[in-house]
């Protein structure tokens, strides 16, 4: 069986589906390993690290894609791309089925059977193989970093001749794994921390790592399916940004990590409560690409409101992509173990919970149903 790593083509992405040690492994089980050259340049593994791991560089794209069994990519495939994969050839990676379903109906028009690691259920046994929690503690984990390096104070409390330098506030809105992160990685750096997130139970978790948890009491459900947060009522919103309007306003930082899968992102700062912070004040909004959590964010762009920075960053992990290519070979790794055989043959078991729940398109047809609402909904149906 051929496992071939694409070379991303997305602006931006430093990202490798495979490093060289991953490869080697996969190599001493059997498995041909063919590299496009270039696939890991921008994330610092050299073609030459790979062929002593054992790959093949392969400089036609199209004869690598051409001939794959499995194909793997981590940024969904550019529309050209999608020509180049072989019918009923496999493509695992980042495919944002939900986001964008119109991709998924191209691919399964190719018949390629798609897994998509967003879709991976969240279940301890998927652990090793979810790809967007790796993903999401690098995101928490840079966010604070760009966020302190805009702010003009120290994040730390400082005891100097000239005085006492008092440590800065940061809010955290969303406890998922990027929120977490960020939560400790703030607490490194010495800042007063508090959390916030529309889900009660993960209140522990933000006080385990040192931070003040800001309760907002909500009569409805805010938990969906995988743990994920609920898109809640207009009421409930309304009810959440009148608590948050003082955290926010008394913050130095505020980091929002807020998504609901598929749909836009969440308003959690309005632009009233952008005027009541501090000028010098920074947000980094993770969401900015999904709508925002912040009204003012724009993808892509630091913009400044009322002497606030608004910072709009995308594909952060990307930015840390020897880690961020790292972890991800590491998920895919995992993955590709449930799906070929001690004899290095494919088995696709749909029988198995986490394949069943990955797999977005097979034999010409969509099998999520979730894709398939998200489609009926993007066509108007």
């Amino acid at each position: 069986m051929k496992i071939a790593i694409a070379r991303e083509l997305a602006v931006n992405e430093r990202r490798v589906a495979l490093i060289p040690d991953v490869v080697a492994r996969l190599v001493k089980q059997g498995l041909e390993i063919c590299v496009e050259a270039g696939a890991g340049e921008k994330a610092f593994f050299s073609d030459a690290l790979y062929e002593e791991a054992g790959a093949k560089v392969i400089a036609d794209s199209g004869q690598l894609w051409g001939e794959a069994d499995v194909l793997l990519k981590v940024s969904p495939p550019e529309p050209d791309e999608i020509g180049k994969l072989r019918e009923g050839g496999i493509l695992i990676g980042f495919l944002n089925p939900l986001g964008d379903p119109a991709l998924i109906q191209k691919l399964s028009d190719r018949r390629v059977t798609a897994l998509s690691m967003e879709m991976v259920p969240r279940t301890s046994r998927a652990q090793s193989m979810d790809a967007l929690s790796s993903q999401a503690n690098i995101a928490g984990y840079k966010a604070v970093l760009i966020a302190s390096a805009n702010l003009p104070k120290y994040f730390p409390m400082l005891t100097t001749a000239a005085g006492t330098i008092r440590p800065a506030k940061v809010l955290i809105l969303g406890a998922g794994v990027a929120g977490l992160q960020a939560i400790a990685t703030a607490r490194r750096l010495g800042a007063i921390v508090e959390a916030f997130d529309i889900r009660p139970e993960v209140k522990e978790q933000v006080q385990s790592l040192g931070a003040k948890f800001v309760d907002v009491t909500l009569e409805e459900d805010t938990v969906a399916e995988g743990g994920y947060a609920k898109e809640i009522s207009e009421q409930a919103k309304q009810r959440t940004r009148e608590v948050l309007t003082e955290h926010v306003a008394a913050s130095d930082v505020v980091i929002t990590t807020a998504q609901v899968p598929g749909k836009k992102a969440p308003v959690l700062v309005t632009a009233d409560m952008v005027a009541q912070m501090k000028p010098g004040s920074v947000i980094v909004d993770l969401a900015s690409d999904q709508g925002g959590n912040c009204e003012g964010s724009e993808a892509g762009k630091n913009v400044q409101k009322n002497g606030v920075t608004i910072m709009g960053p995308i594909n952060l992990p990307a930015s840390m992509p020897v880690h961020a290519s790292e972890v991800y070979a590491k998920n895919l790794s995992a993955l590709l173990k449930l799906m070929v055989t001690k004899e290095g043959e494919l088995d696709l078991n749909f029988e198995d919970d986490i394949i069943e729940g990955a797999c977005v398109t097979h034999g010409g047809e969509i099998r999520s149903e979730r894709v398939k609402q998200a489609l009926g909904v993007a066509v108007g149906q």
